[in-house]
């Protein structure tokens, strides 16, 4: 009889377990945990090489990262500046593609 009592308690801590589970995995427009990490370090080696790079030491440029896809965004000073951010970060290891969002300032 005390087997029946627990049986909804333990159906509900199974169901509960499996759709956490299930809320984990990456889909399409989410990334996984692991995922997530790599695209913060690529993020971090990006901006480093792009601060260490001379020419665009001073450019307004922003950075994001989503499953090795990088996303260039802000203000350059001119076309070649845009280039060379396009160059330096398809350079950077685990970079899979490269999407310029970049304008230039006037």
């Amino acid at each position: 009889m005390k087997t029946r009592q627990f049986f909804p308690i333990a159906m509900l801590a199974v169901a509960a377990s499996v759709m956490t589970l299930a809320g984990c995995t990456a889909g399409p427009k989410q990334a996984s945990a692991g995922q997530y990490i790599d695209d913060t370090a690529i993020t971090g080696k990006v901006k480093a090489a792009i601060f260490n790079d001379a020419s665009l030491k001073s450019a307004e440029i922003n950075v994001e990262t989503f499953k090795g896809a990088v996303q260039l965004s802000g203000f350059v000073n001119s076309q070649a500046d845009i280039q060379r951010a396009v160059a330096v970060t398809q350079g950077v290891s685990g970079v899979t593609s490269v999407k310029n969002d970049m304008r230039l300032k006037n």
